[in-house]
């Protein structure tokens, strides 16, 4: 039987965690409503799309899932994706998350990390795989990623006082010999000292300091922490507090003095390699990563926390935060129709497993070449067509909440107005 036109609409899963945002304010609930009833009052956290065991995508038209058209037509994946990641899966995982409370401090294993801690730990780390990954602010996004140069944490150690208090005097007196100037291995050490002093603290002292933390936030309002503003505006008593509201008296309220506080508007994104503490505070995103569900958490979450391999396991790379926003670049299409106003950005991170393209597509049409591997696409805004292998061989209507899967070496074209989609594909192609 031979195979056809390898376009597929997919019917894909939705999480409900309790970060997630409710009801149609979320993202991930409205642009799964075509395979849902939307309650207003229930959290809907992620839109998975892809072929992970956990929540696997599904044809609409066939109902076969995902997992199962591409083991069984390996032409989908095409031979160089088989050949580099193996056959009968993708080797990324699509997603969208919609926030409303903080998602954890956290790290992904890299790939030898993550085979020995699924090995000794299946339950907590299902996948053997690492898991780098990318996010793209669909609304205005908040989070915190990698550790801050190391003069903001030692100027917020000296203007918030329970901070020191829970750190101590001689943890922050070695911390204090350290300067730019210095081996940068020294640096690394002298962090992680102090960052695990922080994260191992006894939970009594951690409610302790976390009482004392927010009375002065309190008190001190926008003076609080030397009168530093966060990037969107609001003074860091704002950000504490509102965290303390989320989760009393937790050890993630002290990280937000170690990690950079980050702001994306919609377009713009960032990369967090493995190894490399993140969490995620308010908002929509797309994200995308290489195919595993491993995370390693200390902070912000009722979830199982692994403290003592998160410590052991960061990078403790200092950088200002114009470090983790991504640079994206053109990416080849044609217009095929008059008075075409379109723009496609490629987001392109330094790892095989995955790129994204945003297109932004005003009016008319306009199409792409095939690619060498499979690909998904999400439409987040507006309506119109798409058309794969040329002429009319296979047409389907678009609206937000769309998800396609298109097979290797699919030529596609998009036609409609206002359209804005993103596209999740292997990028090793794109490796010199």
């Amino acid at each position: 039987m031979p195979l056809p036109v390898p376009l597929y609409q997919l019917s894909c899963g939705v999480n409900n965690y309790d970060w997630g945002k409710t009801g149609s304010t979320s993202c991930a609930a409205r642009y799964a409503s075509q395979g849902i009833v939307i309650e207003e009052s229930k959290p809907y956290a992620e839109l998975w799309m892809g072929t992970h065991p956990s929540l696997p995508s599904k044809d609409i038209e066939s109902g076969q899932s995902l997992q199962d058209l591409v083991s069984q037509y390996e032409c989908l994946l095409g031979p160089a994706v088989v050949s580099r990641f193996g056959a009968g899966k993708l080797p990324f995982l699509f997603k969208v998350l919609s926030i409303r409370k903080a998602l954890s401090i956290q790290a992904h294993p890299d790939k030898r990390l993550a085979e020995h801690l699924h090995a000794n730990d299946p339950k907590n780390y299902p996948d053997d795989n690492h898991k780098p990954e990318m996010a793209i602010a669909i609304t205005q996004f908040t989070g915190l990623c990698g550790f801050r140069p190391l003069s903001e944490i030692k100027a917020f150690i000296s203007t918030v006082q329970p901070l020191a208090e829970l750190l101590g005097a001689s943890a922050i007196a070695s911390f204090r010999s350290v300067d730019s100037s210095q081996d940068e291995s020294r640096q690394k050490r002298e962090l992680k000292s102090l960052y695990e002093k922080l994260m191992t603290a006894s939970p009594a002292m951690i409610d302790s300091s976390a009482k004392l933390l927010i009375q002065a936030a309190k008190d001190e309002s926008s003076a609080f922490a030397g009168g530093a503003k966060l990037p969107d505006g609001r003074s860091y008593a704002e950000l504490v507090i509102e965290l303390n509201n989320q989760f009393p008296s937790d050890i993630g309220l002290f990280s937000t003095f170690f990690l950079n506080f980050v702001s994306l508007s919609p377009g713009q994104g960032m990369f967090l390699q493995a190894n490399e503490p993140h969490a995620y505070l308010s908002g929509d995103i797309i994200e995308c990563m290489a195919s595993s569900d491993n995370v390693v958490r200390a902070g912000f979450t009722p979830k199982f926390k692994d403290v003592r391999t998160l410590v052991a396991m960061l990078t403790y790379r200092s950088a200002p935060v114009s470090a983790q926003i991504m640079k994206p670049t053109s990416y080849p299409f044609k217009a095929f129709l008059p008075d075409t106003t379109a723009e496609c950005l490629l987001y392109d991170p330094p790892i095989e497993e995955f790129a994204v393209t945003r297109t932004i597509l005003g009016t008319g049409g306009i199409e792409f070449d095939g690619i060498f591997g499979p690909s998904i696409i999400i439409f987040t805004r507006g309506t119109g067509f798409v058309k794969g292998g040329g002429g009319s061989k296979k047409t389907i209507q678009i609206n937000p909440g769309t998800v396609l899967f298109v097979g290797a070496g699919l030529f596609l074209q998009i036609e409609g107005e206002d359209i804005e989609c993103y596209r999740a594909f292997c990028s090793f192609e794109q490796v010199k």
